[in-house]
């Protein structure tokens, strides 16, 4: 019996995603405010809680995070990492300062503490990779000038992450300093032999993985990706990290084909990561903290935007483009989501998943907005008091080979 009524409520669960997703793509916008949505009704105090299915969701939940971060890894390559970091690593300092301080400076102000300032720091940092790529497609942006700095921002804050996410891990777990440094080394270590690796015998690793077979390498990259993850778990090091870093080791057409294969995966998986995440937040606790996410959300949506306007100016591209820059990168979301949901699993502070969960919601709904029309009003703006655009500086190089079609503004 209780296998049945497991089936039922996943089956229904799935079902109901599903419908989500294509009223999402009828509408226009990312899914993941709906699958929150979602996760709301069917959790504690909504409208039909679950009960039999909630840990195999769990389960589910877990390796929606681990594909999502596998996902990301296979996007880049080392070489991809090295030369962003060494050319694009101010502007990552320019995104921490202004997008990080003021969620932890919003904790402070509610009183929660500095390990919940911490924590809600990375949430208003990362940007989310998933929802601004889906943008920039549908507004054809992909061959713009200004892209490759868009993702130059987007690289630094995965690479930010590899770092983050174990830090944040030791100080969810009460470890001391001494735990919490050596927690720190270990994934500073790990990362640093997987980039020398990755750079030094990426073809023979990616040999080792490939198979013309799709079935086989599907198993091969899954497989392997969940071992390390789970290795990298016991190490206390985050299974996210160990995730992207599998990403990143695999290059070519290996990368192209898990790409392939795993997108359908990564995306039911990370579905019910978003409906756990909302399973695991009370409705009625969203209300009280409404106010200080609709705050927060604006104060950090104008951060980015003037972030992305600060990278796009160092790179030489022209006012349109750098107000396009800010405003695409404005989305938050599976980051965000990933974080918050650390820290209510470790049950710091009952109102940060609530808050993390309305701040995210504000914010993938208000991405697509900002990046279709902050540049047409900032340029209205300008005409209107009578400032004109500055004559833009020469465009840097990019070997970003996914954005080498340039697109003049």
């Amino acid at each position: 019996m209780h296998s049945a009524i497991l089936l039922i409520e996943f089956g229904s669960l799935l079902l109901g995603l599903g419908l989500l997703g294509r009223l999402s793509a009828r509408l226009g916008f990312s899914a993941i405010p709906l699958y929150l949505l979602a996760g709301l009704a069917f959790g504690e105090g909504g409208l039909l809680p679950l009960g039999a299915s909630e840990e195999f969701i769990a389960t589910g939940a877990e390796i929606g995070v681990i594909l999502l971060l596998l996902m990301l890894g296979l996007e880049y390559t080392a070489s991809d990492l090295v030369t962003n970091l060494k050319s694009h690593y101010p502007a990552g300092l320019v995104d921490f300062a202004l997008n990080a301080l003021p969620g932890a400076a919003m904790a402070l102000l509610l009183g929660w503490g500095p390990v919940a300032a911490v924590v809600l720091a990375g949430v208003t940092w990362i940007s989310s990779s998933g929802v601004i790529a889906k943008v920039l497609g549908e507004l054809g942006r992909i061959g713009n000038r200004e892209t490759p700095v868009i993702l130059s921002v987007l690289v630094l804050e995965d690479l930010a992450m590899a770092v983050y996410l174990p830090i944040i891990t030791a100080v969810l777990a009460g470890a001391g300093l001494a735990a919490g440094s050596v927690t720190l080394a270990i994934a500073l270590g790990v990362a640093g032999i997987v980039l020398f690796a990755a750079l030094r015998y990426g073809r023979v690793i990616s040999r080792f993985v490939s198979s013309d077979d799709p079935e086989k390498l599907l198993l091969v990259v899954l497989g392997l990706t969940i071992l390390v993850a789970g290795l990298a778990q016991q190490l206390q090091v985050s299974a996210a990290v160990g995730a992207f870093l599998v990403g990143i080791a695999l290059s070519g057409e290996v990368a192209e084909g898990a790409h392939t294969l795993l997108s359908p995966l990564r995306d039911l998986f990370a579905a019910v990561f978003f409906v756990f995440f909302g399973l695991h937040t009370d409705p009625a606790s969203i209300p009280p903290v409404l106010l200080p996410a609709l705050g927060l959300a604006v104060v950090t949506a104008l951060t980015k935007i003037a972030t992305g306007y600060w990278a796009a100016r160092r790179a030489g591209i022209s006012v349109k483009g750098r107000w396009r820059t800010g405003g695409a990168l404005v989305a938050r979301g599976e980051f965000s989501i990933v974080i918050a949901g650390l820290a209510v699993t470790a049950g710091i502070e009952p109102s940060l998943g609530p808050l993390a969960t309305a701040y995210v919601l504000i914010l993938v709904i208000l991405g697509p907005m900002t990046a279709r029309y902050t540049e047409p009003l900032a340029m209205r703006w300008s005409r209107r008091f009578g400032r004109g655009g500055d004559t833009p500086g020469p465009v840097l190089p990019s070997k970003d080979t996914r954005a080498e079609a340039q697109v003049a503004d």
